[in-house]
Protein backbone atom coordinates (compact mmCIF):
# COMPACT_ATOMS: atom_id res chain seq x y z
CA UNK A 1 0.00 0.00 0.00
CA UNK A 2 1.29 3.31 -0.80
CA UNK A 3 1.06 5.57 2.26
CA UNK A 4 -1.07 8.77 1.63
CA UNK A 5 1.67 10.81 4.26
CA UNK A 6 5.51 10.56 4.61
CA UNK A 7 5.49 10.17 8.54
CA UNK A 8 7.03 12.91 9.52
CA UNK A 9 7.35 15.10 13.09
CA UNK A 10 5.09 18.31 13.30
CA UNK A 11 6.86 21.03 11.38
CA UNK A 12 8.49 23.29 13.43
CA UNK A 13 9.01 26.21 11.11
CA UNK A 14 7.11 27.56 8.20
CA UNK A 15 7.60 29.97 5.73
CA UNK A 16 5.33 31.87 3.17
CA UNK A 17 5.95 32.20 -0.99
CA UNK A 18 3.96 32.69 -3.36
CA UNK A 19 5.41 29.47 -5.94
CA UNK A 20 7.94 27.15 -4.46
CA UNK A 21 9.91 25.55 -6.87
CA UNK A 22 11.03 21.95 -6.06
CA UNK A 23 14.33 20.68 -8.02
CA UNK A 24 17.27 22.65 -9.47
CA UNK A 25 17.92 20.88 -12.81
CA UNK A 26 17.34 22.69 -16.00
CA UNK A 27 13.73 22.36 -15.56
CA UNK A 28 13.31 24.09 -12.38
CA UNK A 29 16.12 26.50 -12.66
CA UNK A 30 14.24 27.83 -15.79
CA UNK A 31 10.78 27.96 -13.80
CA UNK A 32 11.79 29.65 -10.85
CA UNK A 33 13.75 32.26 -12.78
CA UNK A 34 10.60 32.60 -15.43
CA UNK A 35 7.98 32.53 -12.34
CA UNK A 36 8.72 35.23 -10.91
CA UNK A 37 6.49 37.86 -12.81
CA UNK A 38 3.91 35.89 -10.91
CA UNK A 39 5.24 36.67 -7.54
CA UNK A 40 7.61 35.88 -4.86
CA UNK A 41 9.58 32.42 -5.85
CA UNK A 42 11.51 29.99 -3.18
CA UNK A 43 13.34 27.18 -4.86
CA UNK A 44 14.50 24.08 -2.52
CA UNK A 45 16.32 21.57 -3.70
CA UNK A 46 17.62 18.09 -2.12
CA UNK A 47 21.18 18.26 -2.18
CA UNK A 48 23.47 20.76 -3.52
CA UNK A 49 22.17 23.12 -6.15
CA UNK A 50 23.98 21.36 -8.83
CA UNK A 51 23.48 17.85 -7.69
CA UNK A 52 20.47 16.93 -9.95
CA UNK A 53 20.97 14.73 -13.58
CA UNK A 54 21.06 18.04 -15.61
CA UNK A 55 24.77 18.55 -15.02
CA UNK A 56 25.71 14.85 -15.89
CA UNK A 57 23.86 15.42 -18.99
CA UNK A 58 26.43 14.74 -22.05
CA UNK A 59 24.91 14.91 -25.60
CA UNK A 60 23.27 17.75 -25.55
CA UNK A 61 20.13 19.48 -26.42
CA UNK A 62 17.66 18.62 -29.68
CA UNK A 63 16.44 21.52 -31.22
CA UNK A 64 15.79 22.35 -35.25
CA UNK A 65 18.47 25.16 -35.35
CA UNK A 66 19.82 24.45 -38.89
CA UNK A 67 18.38 26.52 -42.06
CA UNK A 68 17.90 22.63 -43.68
CA UNK A 69 16.35 21.31 -40.30
CA UNK A 70 12.42 22.11 -39.48
CA UNK A 71 10.58 21.38 -36.06
CA UNK A 72 8.04 19.45 -38.64
CA UNK A 73 11.33 17.07 -39.19
CA UNK A 74 11.90 17.00 -35.49
CA UNK A 75 8.12 16.32 -34.66
CA UNK A 76 8.51 13.46 -37.44
CA UNK A 77 11.51 11.83 -34.95
CA UNK A 78 10.29 11.97 -31.66
CA UNK A 79 6.88 10.87 -32.90
CA UNK A 80 8.03 7.92 -34.66
CA UNK A 81 10.74 7.10 -31.71
CA UNK A 82 7.60 7.46 -29.49
CA UNK A 83 5.89 4.46 -30.95
CA UNK A 84 2.68 5.75 -31.39
CA UNK A 85 1.64 6.87 -28.08
CA UNK A 86 2.77 10.60 -28.11
CA UNK A 87 0.99 13.54 -27.60
CA UNK A 88 1.24 15.24 -30.99
CA UNK A 89 -0.29 18.59 -29.56
CA UNK A 90 2.84 18.03 -26.88
CA UNK A 91 5.15 17.62 -29.18
CA UNK A 92 4.42 20.07 -31.51
CA UNK A 93 4.46 22.95 -28.70
CA UNK A 94 7.85 21.51 -28.21
CA UNK A 95 9.33 21.18 -31.49
CA UNK A 96 8.11 24.35 -32.21
CA UNK A 97 9.19 26.54 -29.49
CA UNK A 98 12.44 24.43 -28.88
CA UNK A 99 14.85 27.10 -31.14
CA UNK A 100 13.96 30.14 -29.30
CA UNK A 101 13.68 28.40 -26.02
CA UNK A 102 17.66 27.59 -26.89
CA UNK A 103 18.63 30.64 -27.67
CA UNK A 104 17.48 32.20 -24.44
CA UNK A 105 19.49 29.72 -22.88
CA UNK A 106 22.58 31.60 -24.49
CA UNK A 107 20.94 34.73 -23.67
CA UNK A 108 21.45 33.66 -19.84
CA UNK A 109 25.09 32.64 -20.64
CA UNK A 110 25.10 29.04 -21.93
CA UNK A 111 28.12 28.89 -24.39
CA UNK A 112 27.54 25.87 -27.24
CA UNK A 113 30.01 24.64 -29.13
CA UNK A 114 30.77 26.48 -32.01
CA UNK A 115 31.72 25.32 -35.56
CA UNK A 116 34.32 27.06 -38.01
CA UNK A 117 31.79 29.72 -39.45
CA UNK A 118 31.26 30.65 -35.58
CA UNK A 119 27.52 29.48 -36.07
CA UNK A 120 26.28 26.34 -33.41
CA UNK A 121 28.07 23.00 -33.91
CA UNK A 122 24.75 20.58 -33.97
CA UNK A 123 26.05 16.76 -33.71
CA UNK A 124 23.82 13.79 -33.97
CA UNK A 125 22.30 11.23 -31.94
CA UNK A 126 19.94 8.07 -32.25
CA UNK A 127 16.56 8.64 -34.06
CA UNK A 128 17.66 11.56 -35.44
CA UNK A 129 17.43 11.74 -39.29
CA UNK A 130 19.81 14.95 -39.16
CA UNK A 131 22.35 16.89 -37.05
CA UNK A 132 20.15 18.90 -34.42
CA UNK A 133 22.22 18.22 -31.25
CA UNK A 134 23.77 21.27 -29.49
CA UNK A 135 26.17 20.34 -27.37
CA UNK A 136 28.85 22.87 -24.82
CA UNK A 137 32.68 21.72 -23.62
CA UNK A 138 32.30 18.98 -26.29
CA UNK A 139 30.10 16.18 -23.98
CA UNK A 140 29.52 18.51 -21.03
CA UNK A 141 26.19 20.32 -22.39
CA UNK A 142 24.55 19.55 -19.13
CA UNK A 143 27.58 20.83 -16.81
CA UNK A 144 27.52 24.37 -18.96
CA UNK A 145 23.31 24.61 -19.15
CA UNK A 146 23.56 24.14 -15.76
CA UNK A 147 26.00 26.81 -14.86
CA UNK A 148 24.58 29.31 -16.99
CA UNK A 149 21.33 29.15 -15.18
CA UNK A 150 22.95 28.77 -11.56
CA UNK A 151 24.78 32.09 -12.19
CA UNK A 152 21.13 34.03 -13.68
CA UNK A 153 19.33 32.04 -10.72
CA UNK A 154 21.81 34.12 -8.48
CA UNK A 155 21.89 37.35 -10.32
CA UNK A 156 18.06 37.23 -9.93
CA UNK A 157 18.26 36.85 -6.26
CA UNK A 158 16.12 33.88 -5.90
CA UNK A 159 15.95 32.72 -2.41
CA UNK A 160 17.42 29.13 -2.29
CA UNK A 161 17.11 26.24 0.42
CA UNK A 162 19.33 23.39 -0.08
CA UNK A 163 19.49 19.91 1.37
CA UNK A 164 15.73 19.80 1.47
CA UNK A 165 14.07 16.71 1.05
CA UNK A 166 10.05 17.14 0.12
CA UNK A 167 8.66 15.27 2.11
CA UNK A 168 4.55 16.08 0.85
CA UNK A 169 2.11 18.18 -0.63
CA UNK A 170 0.14 20.48 1.86
CA UNK A 171 -3.64 20.82 0.35
CA UNK A 172 -6.21 23.70 1.62
CA UNK A 173 -9.53 24.07 -0.30
CA UNK A 174 -8.85 21.12 -2.59
CA UNK A 175 -5.66 22.78 -4.02
CA UNK A 176 -2.10 22.51 -3.46
CA UNK A 177 -1.16 25.37 -1.10
CA UNK A 178 2.69 24.30 -0.17
CA UNK A 179 4.90 21.43 0.70
CA UNK A 180 6.68 19.89 4.09
CA UNK A 181 10.48 19.82 3.66
CA UNK A 182 12.67 17.85 5.65
CA UNK A 183 16.18 20.19 5.81
CA UNK A 184 19.56 18.88 7.34
CA UNK A 185 21.88 20.80 8.22
CA UNK A 186 20.49 24.95 7.43
CA UNK A 187 20.88 26.02 11.21
CA UNK A 188 17.19 27.46 12.30
CA UNK A 189 15.52 26.09 9.52
CA UNK A 190 16.78 22.64 10.49
CA UNK A 191 14.46 19.58 10.85
CA UNK A 192 11.12 19.23 9.50
CA UNK A 193 9.31 22.57 8.35
CA UNK A 194 7.02 23.77 5.48
CA UNK A 195 6.82 25.97 2.54
CA UNK A 196 3.03 27.58 2.31
CA UNK A 197 2.57 28.69 -1.52
CA UNK A 198 -0.42 29.36 -3.70
CA UNK A 199 1.55 27.32 -6.09
CA UNK A 200 3.61 24.46 -6.25
CA UNK A 201 6.27 23.23 -9.36
CA UNK A 202 7.51 19.64 -8.90
CA UNK A 203 10.81 19.54 -11.03
CA UNK A 204 12.20 16.41 -8.92
CA UNK A 205 13.67 14.66 -11.65
CA UNK A 206 14.23 11.32 -12.42
CA UNK A 207 13.46 7.81 -10.41
CA UNK A 208 16.77 5.89 -11.69
CA UNK A 209 17.85 4.90 -8.52
CA UNK A 210 14.74 2.46 -7.85
CA UNK A 211 17.04 0.04 -10.34
CA UNK A 212 20.80 -1.39 -9.31
CA UNK A 213 22.92 0.16 -12.58
CA UNK A 214 21.57 3.58 -13.59
CA UNK A 215 22.95 6.93 -14.86
CA UNK A 216 20.97 9.17 -12.34
CA UNK A 217 22.28 10.58 -9.40
CA UNK A 218 22.27 9.33 -5.94
CA UNK A 219 19.33 12.02 -5.31
CA UNK A 220 17.19 10.48 -8.10
CA UNK A 221 15.17 8.78 -5.45
CA UNK A 222 11.39 9.63 -7.29
CA UNK A 223 10.54 11.85 -4.60
CA UNK A 224 8.46 14.29 -6.08
CA UNK A 225 6.52 11.45 -7.99
CA UNK A 226 5.86 9.75 -4.86
CA UNK A 227 4.99 12.88 -2.72
CA UNK A 228 2.16 13.45 -6.04
CA UNK A 229 0.87 10.03 -5.98
CA UNK A 230 0.14 10.81 -2.12
CA UNK A 231 -1.48 13.75 -3.28
CA UNK A 232 -4.03 11.82 -5.35
CA UNK A 233 -2.46 13.37 -8.59
CA UNK A 234 -2.85 11.08 -11.95
CA UNK A 235 0.40 9.34 -12.90
CA UNK A 236 0.85 7.70 -16.77
CA UNK A 237 3.18 5.66 -18.85
CA UNK A 238 4.82 4.59 -15.73
CA UNK A 239 6.11 1.52 -17.32
CA UNK A 240 8.24 2.91 -20.11
CA UNK A 241 11.91 3.36 -18.34
CA UNK A 242 14.38 3.79 -20.69
CA UNK A 243 17.25 2.23 -20.88
CA UNK A 244 20.20 3.39 -22.40
CA UNK A 245 21.77 1.26 -24.39
CA UNK A 246 25.48 2.05 -23.64
CA UNK A 247 26.71 2.97 -20.07
CA UNK A 248 30.43 1.38 -19.13
CA UNK A 249 30.19 -2.56 -17.68
CA UNK A 250 31.84 -2.23 -14.48
CA UNK A 251 31.56 -5.82 -13.54
CA UNK A 252 28.69 -7.87 -12.07
CA UNK A 253 28.40 -6.63 -8.56
CA UNK A 254 28.45 -2.61 -10.16
CA UNK A 255 25.22 -0.73 -8.44
CA UNK A 256 24.14 2.79 -8.33
CA UNK A 257 25.39 5.55 -10.41
CA UNK A 258 27.36 4.41 -13.46
CA UNK A 259 29.32 6.23 -16.68
CA UNK A 260 27.30 6.94 -19.51
CA UNK A 261 28.97 6.44 -23.05
CA UNK A 262 26.78 8.87 -24.85
CA UNK A 263 25.31 8.25 -28.04
CA UNK A 264 26.81 10.96 -29.21
CA UNK A 265 30.23 8.60 -29.73
CA UNK A 266 28.01 6.91 -31.86
CA UNK A 267 26.94 9.64 -33.80
CA UNK A 268 30.58 10.84 -34.72
CA UNK A 269 30.98 7.20 -36.16
CA UNK A 270 31.68 5.14 -33.28
CA UNK A 271 29.98 1.52 -33.49
CA UNK A 272 28.73 -1.61 -31.61
CA UNK A 273 30.25 -5.08 -31.36
CA UNK A 274 29.84 -8.29 -29.68
CA UNK A 275 32.83 -10.07 -27.95
CA UNK A 276 34.34 -11.71 -31.21
CA UNK A 277 34.60 -8.09 -32.96
CA UNK A 278 31.43 -8.31 -34.77
CA UNK A 279 28.83 -6.09 -35.55
CA UNK A 280 25.53 -6.89 -34.45
CA UNK A 281 22.69 -3.46 -35.42
CA UNK A 282 23.72 -3.42 -39.24
CA UNK A 283 20.40 -4.94 -40.53
CA UNK A 284 18.63 -4.96 -37.22
CA UNK A 285 17.27 -1.24 -37.94
CA UNK A 286 17.50 1.01 -40.80
CA UNK A 287 19.55 3.27 -38.76
CA UNK A 288 21.61 0.26 -37.63
CA UNK A 289 24.04 1.52 -34.30
CA UNK A 290 22.20 4.83 -34.51
CA UNK A 291 18.39 3.34 -34.24
CA UNK A 292 16.37 4.85 -31.36
CA UNK A 293 17.71 3.65 -27.99
CA UNK A 294 15.14 0.70 -27.16
CA UNK A 295 15.53 -0.56 -30.73
CA UNK A 296 19.72 -0.85 -29.32
CA UNK A 297 18.87 -1.82 -26.12
CA UNK A 298 17.24 -4.83 -26.75
CA UNK A 299 19.38 -5.72 -29.47
CA UNK A 300 22.17 -5.25 -27.30
CA UNK A 301 20.44 -7.85 -24.28
CA UNK A 302 20.26 -9.99 -27.01
CA UNK A 303 23.48 -10.50 -28.02
CA UNK A 304 24.49 -10.84 -24.52
CA UNK A 305 22.17 -14.04 -24.36
CA UNK A 306 23.13 -15.65 -27.67
CA UNK A 307 26.48 -15.15 -26.77
CA UNK A 308 26.37 -16.25 -23.41
CA UNK A 309 28.69 -12.52 -22.41
CA UNK A 310 28.10 -9.50 -19.56
CA UNK A 311 28.63 -6.89 -21.85
CA UNK A 312 28.99 -6.19 -25.98
CA UNK A 313 31.85 -3.00 -27.17
CA UNK A 314 31.61 0.22 -28.05
CA UNK A 315 34.13 0.86 -30.89
CA UNK A 316 35.41 3.84 -31.02
CA UNK A 317 38.94 3.48 -32.16
CA UNK A 318 38.25 4.80 -35.66
CA UNK A 319 37.56 8.59 -33.95
CA UNK A 320 41.41 8.75 -33.47
CA UNK A 321 43.00 10.60 -30.16
CA UNK A 322 42.15 13.80 -31.62
CA UNK A 323 38.13 13.69 -31.70
CA UNK A 324 38.06 11.96 -28.35
CA UNK A 325 40.37 14.66 -26.59
CA UNK A 326 38.62 17.54 -28.00
CA UNK A 327 34.80 16.41 -28.57
CA UNK A 328 34.63 13.70 -25.48
CA UNK A 329 37.12 14.92 -23.09
CA UNK A 330 34.62 14.11 -20.10
CA UNK A 331 33.89 10.49 -21.62
CA UNK A 332 37.72 10.35 -22.08
CA UNK A 333 38.21 10.95 -18.49
CA UNK A 334 35.72 8.52 -17.25
CA UNK A 335 37.24 5.34 -19.41
CA UNK A 336 40.73 6.47 -18.12
CA UNK A 337 39.58 6.36 -14.34
CA UNK A 338 38.12 2.78 -14.81
CA UNK A 339 41.05 0.99 -16.86
CA UNK A 340 39.90 1.71 -20.22
CA UNK A 341 41.25 3.36 -23.41
CA UNK A 342 38.74 4.22 -25.84
CA UNK A 343 42.18 5.35 -28.30
CA UNK A 344 43.01 1.94 -28.50
CA UNK A 345 40.35 -0.36 -27.70
CA UNK A 346 36.79 -0.87 -27.20
CA UNK A 347 35.03 0.16 -24.34
CA UNK A 348 32.73 -2.31 -22.72
CA UNK A 349 28.67 -1.51 -22.40
CA UNK A 350 25.42 -2.99 -21.35
CA UNK A 351 22.30 -0.69 -20.97
CA UNK A 352 20.88 0.75 -17.77
CA UNK A 353 18.15 2.34 -16.35
CA UNK A 354 18.33 6.23 -17.67
CA UNK A 355 15.18 8.01 -18.06
CA UNK A 356 11.27 7.84 -17.48
CA UNK A 357 8.84 8.63 -19.47
CA UNK A 358 6.36 8.93 -17.86
CA UNK A 359 5.14 10.61 -14.31
CA UNK A 360 3.42 12.98 -13.20
CA UNK A 361 0.63 13.54 -16.03
CA UNK A 362 0.05 17.44 -16.84
CA UNK A 363 -1.38 19.08 -19.56
CA UNK A 364 0.32 21.15 -21.83
CA UNK A 365 0.46 24.12 -19.11
CA UNK A 366 2.65 21.81 -17.03
CA UNK A 367 -0.99 21.53 -14.55
CA UNK A 368 -1.72 18.34 -12.83
CA UNK A 369 -5.03 16.52 -11.67
CA UNK A 370 -4.30 18.22 -8.25
CA UNK A 371 -5.08 22.06 -8.72
CA UNK A 372 -2.12 24.52 -7.87
CA UNK A 373 0.66 21.52 -8.70
CA UNK A 374 2.66 21.68 -11.44
CA UNK A 375 5.16 19.51 -12.88
CA UNK A 376 7.79 19.67 -15.72
CA UNK A 377 11.20 18.14 -16.78
CA UNK A 378 11.68 14.64 -15.95
CA UNK A 379 9.18 14.18 -13.18
CA UNK A 380 6.00 14.84 -15.25
CA UNK A 381 4.45 12.90 -18.35
CA UNK A 382 3.37 15.63 -21.05
CA UNK A 383 3.27 13.04 -23.60
CA UNK A 384 6.27 14.13 -25.19
CA UNK A 385 8.55 10.92 -25.27
CA UNK A 386 5.49 8.57 -25.72
CA UNK A 387 7.07 5.02 -25.12
CA UNK A 388 10.57 6.30 -25.64
CA UNK A 389 12.47 9.51 -25.35
CA UNK A 390 14.09 10.42 -28.73
CA UNK A 391 17.67 11.36 -27.65
CA UNK A 392 18.21 14.88 -26.21
CA UNK A 393 14.82 15.82 -26.45
CA UNK A 394 15.20 15.47 -22.08
CA UNK A 395 16.55 19.09 -21.62
CA UNK A 396 14.78 20.67 -24.14
CA UNK A 397 11.51 18.96 -22.60
CA UNK A 398 12.05 20.30 -19.06
CA UNK A 399 13.19 24.08 -20.55
CA UNK A 400 9.88 24.60 -22.79
CA UNK A 401 7.55 23.39 -20.60
CA UNK A 402 9.44 24.65 -17.52
CA UNK A 403 8.85 28.15 -19.40
CA UNK A 404 5.12 27.41 -20.34
CA UNK A 405 4.39 26.78 -16.73
CA UNK A 406 5.57 30.54 -15.80
CA UNK A 407 3.71 31.85 -18.19
CA UNK A 408 0.50 30.29 -17.43
CA UNK A 409 0.89 31.36 -13.87
CA UNK A 410 0.11 34.79 -13.77
CA UNK A 411 -3.96 33.82 -14.92
CA UNK A 412 -3.87 30.92 -12.98
CA UNK A 413 -3.05 32.58 -9.38
CA UNK A 414 -4.19 36.03 -10.07
CA UNK A 415 -4.08 38.41 -7.06
CA UNK A 416 -3.70 37.45 -3.79
CA UNK A 417 -2.04 36.31 -0.43
CA UNK A 418 -0.25 33.18 -0.34
CA UNK A 419 -2.34 30.68 0.83
CA UNK A 420 -2.43 29.00 4.29
CA UNK A 421 -2.73 25.02 4.63
CA UNK A 422 -5.54 23.96 6.09
CA UNK A 423 -5.27 22.29 9.49
CA UNK A 424 -6.61 19.01 8.38
CA UNK A 425 -4.09 17.01 10.76
CA UNK A 426 -2.42 15.95 7.22
CA UNK A 427 0.79 16.64 8.78
CA UNK A 428 0.49 14.32 11.76
CA UNK A 429 -1.39 11.46 10.05
CA UNK A 430 0.96 7.95 11.21
CA UNK A 431 1.48 6.14 7.55
CA UNK A 432 3.97 3.37 6.96
CA UNK A 433 7.38 4.44 6.78
CA UNK A 434 9.92 1.27 5.80
CA UNK A 435 13.42 0.41 6.91
CA UNK A 436 16.34 1.95 4.94
CA UNK A 437 17.48 -1.19 4.12
CA UNK A 438 14.28 -1.71 2.07
CA UNK A 439 16.18 0.50 -0.48
CA UNK A 440 18.56 -2.02 -1.54
CA UNK A 441 15.66 -5.11 -1.95
CA UNK A 442 13.63 -2.70 -4.23
CA UNK A 443 16.58 -2.40 -6.22
CA UNK A 444 17.74 -5.79 -6.60
CA UNK A 445 13.54 -7.15 -7.21
CA UNK A 446 13.59 -4.13 -10.49
CA UNK A 447 16.78 -5.27 -12.06
CA UNK A 448 15.92 -8.96 -11.98
CA UNK A 449 12.27 -8.25 -12.95
CA UNK A 450 11.39 -5.09 -14.28
CA UNK A 451 14.12 -4.13 -16.08
CA UNK A 452 15.12 -4.19 -20.40
CA UNK A 453 13.77 -7.60 -20.37
CA UNK A 454 10.38 -8.57 -18.64
CA UNK A 455 7.96 -11.31 -18.33
CA UNK A 456 4.43 -12.28 -17.03
CA UNK A 457 5.83 -14.07 -14.50
CA UNK A 458 8.62 -12.20 -13.17
CA UNK A 459 6.84 -8.97 -13.05
CA UNK A 460 4.20 -11.09 -10.69
CA UNK A 461 7.11 -12.40 -8.76
CA UNK A 462 8.20 -8.85 -8.32
CA UNK A 463 4.61 -7.76 -7.32
CA UNK A 464 4.29 -10.11 -4.52
CA UNK A 465 7.67 -9.91 -3.38
CA UNK A 466 7.24 -6.08 -2.87
CA UNK A 467 4.25 -6.42 -1.42
CA UNK A 468 6.00 -8.30 1.51
CA UNK A 469 8.50 -5.73 1.64
CA UNK A 470 5.66 -3.19 2.49
CA UNK A 471 5.64 -5.12 5.84
CA UNK A 472 9.18 -3.80 7.05
CA UNK A 473 8.64 -0.24 8.50
CA UNK A 474 9.97 1.47 10.91
CA UNK A 475 9.01 3.93 13.72
CA UNK A 476 11.92 6.46 13.14
CA UNK A 477 11.66 8.77 10.23
CA UNK A 478 14.94 10.02 8.88
CA UNK A 479 16.11 10.41 5.28
CA UNK A 480 17.18 7.06 4.39
CA UNK A 481 13.85 5.78 5.76
CA UNK A 482 12.05 8.47 3.50
CA UNK A 483 13.68 7.67 -0.16
CA UNK A 484 13.33 3.92 0.62
CA UNK A 485 9.82 4.48 1.08
CA UNK A 486 9.16 6.77 -2.37
CA UNK A 487 11.60 3.94 -4.38
CA UNK A 488 9.10 1.33 -3.32
CA UNK A 489 5.89 3.28 -4.00
CA UNK A 490 7.51 4.11 -7.73
CA UNK A 491 9.08 0.38 -7.90
CA UNK A 492 5.30 -0.95 -7.17
CA UNK A 493 3.55 1.38 -9.53
CA UNK A 494 6.17 0.54 -12.45
CA UNK A 495 5.30 -3.49 -11.81
CA UNK A 496 1.88 -2.85 -11.50
CA UNK A 497 1.70 -1.15 -15.15
CA UNK A 498 4.40 -3.40 -16.82
CA UNK A 499 2.29 -6.34 -15.78
CA UNK A 500 -1.06 -4.62 -16.99
CA UNK A 501 0.68 -3.88 -20.31
CA UNK A 502 0.59 -7.06 -22.71
CA UNK A 503 2.47 -6.61 -25.43
CA UNK A 504 5.85 -4.69 -26.73
CA UNK A 505 6.24 -1.27 -27.43
CA UNK A 506 9.00 1.35 -26.96
CA UNK A 507 10.74 0.87 -23.70
CA UNK A 508 8.62 -1.91 -22.49
CA UNK A 509 9.81 -5.18 -23.62
CA UNK A 510 7.45 -8.23 -22.60
CA UNK A 511 8.93 -11.29 -23.35
CA UNK A 512 5.17 -13.24 -23.51
CA UNK A 513 3.69 -10.41 -25.55
CA UNK A 514 6.71 -9.83 -28.07
CA UNK A 515 4.93 -7.72 -30.38
CA UNK A 516 3.14 -4.70 -30.24
CA UNK A 517 -0.46 -4.39 -30.19
CA UNK A 518 -3.19 -2.16 -31.09
CA UNK A 519 -5.40 -2.74 -28.37
CA UNK A 520 -2.32 -0.98 -26.58
CA UNK A 521 -2.18 2.12 -28.41
CA UNK A 522 -2.62 4.22 -25.32
CA UNK A 523 -1.78 5.23 -22.00
CA UNK A 524 -2.39 3.55 -18.33
CA UNK A 525 -3.30 6.23 -15.71
CA UNK A 526 -3.35 5.71 -12.48
CA UNK A 527 -4.68 7.76 -9.16
CA UNK A 528 -5.30 7.34 -5.73
CA UNK A 529 -8.89 7.87 -4.51
CA UNK A 530 -8.83 7.48 -0.83
CA UNK A 531 -7.20 4.18 0.02
CA UNK A 532 -7.51 2.61 -3.06
CA UNK A 533 -6.01 3.25 -6.74
CA UNK A 534 -7.48 3.35 -9.20
CA UNK A 535 -5.56 3.01 -13.09
CA UNK A 536 -7.87 3.41 -16.48
CA UNK A 537 -6.66 3.22 -19.67
CA UNK A 538 -6.91 5.39 -22.15
CA UNK A 539 -6.57 5.26 -25.92
CA UNK A 540 -3.76 7.50 -27.78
Amino acid sequence: MIPHRLMAPAPGWTLDADIVVVGSGIAGLVAALRARTAGRVLLVTKALLDDGSTRWAQGGIAAALHPDDSPEDHLRDTLTAGVGICDADAVRALVTEGPEAVRGLISLGTEFDRNGDGGIALTREGGHLTHRIAHAGGDATGAEISRALLAATKDAGIEVIEHALVLDLLIADGRAAGVTLHVMGEGQRDGVGSVRARAVILATGGLGQVFQATTNPEVSTGDGLALALRAGAAVADLEFVQFHPTVMWLGPDAKGRQPLISEAVRGEGAFLVDAAGERFMAGRHPLADLAPRDIVAKQIMTRMRATGEPCVYLDGRNLGPRIWAQRFPTILAACERHGVDPVNEPIPVVPAAHYASGGVRTDLRGRTSVPGLYACGEVACTGVHGANRLASNSLLEGLVFAQRIAETLPADLGVGAPAKAGADGALTSRSALLEPAVRGEVQRLMAAYAGVLRSGAGLERAAGELAALAGRTTDRPCTEAWEATNLHSVASLIVDAARRREETRGSHWREDFPDDADAWRGHLVSAFTGEALTTTFEPA
